[in-house]
């Protein structure tokens, strides 16, 4: 689903910021209401799919024992039934991002994930007039969530002081020029193309780390959420500098674009560098805040440390890939970013038979990740010495 809506998401983007850099508001508008029709169109047709191929979905999954199965089939319906909410949150939050209003998507995600942390329990559990609803109870808490995200997010923009604000007055249900679509389809489907590749590329990952136990499994996951601290915190540059790179250059003004660029290389370069110091240096009190058995803590541990010498290159390729999409080049940044994800597999299928173990595998995640890096860092730079600027005609 997330490589589905990053089409109209990125496109969208990218399309609003470099027009609201040029000062033409009225493209930057039809260019929002082209994403957000498209996203719902994208949403509806997702949801259907999921509804009719249910089964088969989850047959997939090998999903032996009929309980599970019951259970997974209703989360499925309903989460993915009503995805739209989804959809339309993360373009609109990327969107709102594009001219400069990271506040709204920000407030309404916030109240989004306080109100999940409550109804969770209680629908899951059941408290006072609530039933427990157990699985159920969990996916009508996400659904709920989304749905008072999308609510927050639309009255915060219709009162919005912002000026001018392209989500005001947006004609949705007006026809635009097929130009609109095919700028949105142009940039947003390598995203799309990269998204979906990152998420078979991660099952196929996850299916050679099963090999080695539920302890492997379970370092895997929560691993992962450990690392957010540095990806969540990546993330959130690059959105912003998506929207400034979007903006100077729709506006000419590749000096702003090279500043932005190096200052926020800095900050996520010591933030990466300390994440890293942490992950190397102190493993052991980090993995012991969620694993207790000394198996899996051992296994952890070691993930903990191959990982950390990652941190800072993988914190710079995703800032990087903001930038460089916000220039438009969503195809160089999918070519490379697949290219080098998918050697992956292959790197970890030949570590894992050096005596390295699972340990194989995390270095496969490290090595790819670093040369990563690298890789978008010269890339930008290679290309922000042939930006044009104002004088040029």
């Amino acid at each position: 689903s997330q490589g589905l809506v990053a089409l109209p998401r990125m496109g969208g983007q990218v399309n609003v910021a470099q027009a609201c850099g040029r000062g033409d508001y009225e493209q930057a508008r039809g260019y929002a209401a082209s994403a957000l029709r498209l996203t719902f169109l994208l949403g509806i047709l997702f949801a259907a799919v999921c509804i009719v191929f249910i089964h088969p979905l989850l047959g997939f999954f090998n999903l032996g024992d009929a309980e599970t199965y019951t259970a997974a089939k209703l989360y499925t319906l309903i989460t993915c039934g009503l995805i739209l909410f989804s959809f339309l949150n993360l373009t609109l939050t990327g969107l709102s991002t594009a001219q400069g209003d990271s506040k709204t998507p920000l407030m309404a995600n916030l109240l989004g994930l306080v109100g999940n942390m409550i109804l969770d329990p209680i629908l899951i559990l059941g408290f006072g007039p609530f039933p427990r609803l157990e699985v159920v109870g969990a996916a009508v808490a996400t659904v709920t969530s989304q749905i008072l995200v999308l609510i927050v997010m639309l009255i915060r923009i219709m009162h919005s002081d912002l000026e001018p604000n392209i989500l005001q007055n947006m004609h949705v249900l007006s026809r635009f020029p097929a130009k609109y679509y095919i700028s949105i389809f142009k940039i947003g489907f390598p995203t799309a193309v990269q998204s979906s590749i990152y998420c078979m590329i991660s099952m196929i990952l996850t299916r050679m780390v099963s090999a080695f136990g539920a302890g492997a499994i379970a370092t895997q996951r929560v691993g992962g959420q450990i690392e957010s601290v540095s990806w969540n915190t990546a993330d959130g540059f690059a959105a912003a500098l998506n929207a400034f790179v979007g903006q100077n250059y729709g506006a000419k003004k590749p000096d702003r674009i090279r500043k932005g660029y190096n200052i926020s290389f800095k900050i996520l370069a010591v933030w990466g560098l300390i994440v890293t110091g942490a992950f190397v240096f102190l493993p052991g009190p980090i993995a012991s805040l969620f694993f207790h058995e000394k198996d899996v803590l051992a296994i952890a541990i070691n993930y903990l440390i191959i990982i950390g010498f990652s941190e800072t290159f993988m914190t710079i390729e995703l800032m990087t890939i903001g930038a460089l999409s916000g220039l438009g080049m969503t195809k160089l940044c999918s070519i490379i970013s697949i290219v080098l994800t998918s050697a992956r597999i292959p790197l970890a299928m030949i570590l894992t038979q050096t005596g390295l173990g699972l340990n194989g595998v995390w270095w496969a995640l490290t090595i790819t990740s670093i040369t990563k890096g690298i890789v978008f860092y010269f890339t930008f730079h290679h290309t922000s010495r042939h930006l044009p600027d104002a004088n040029d005609n």
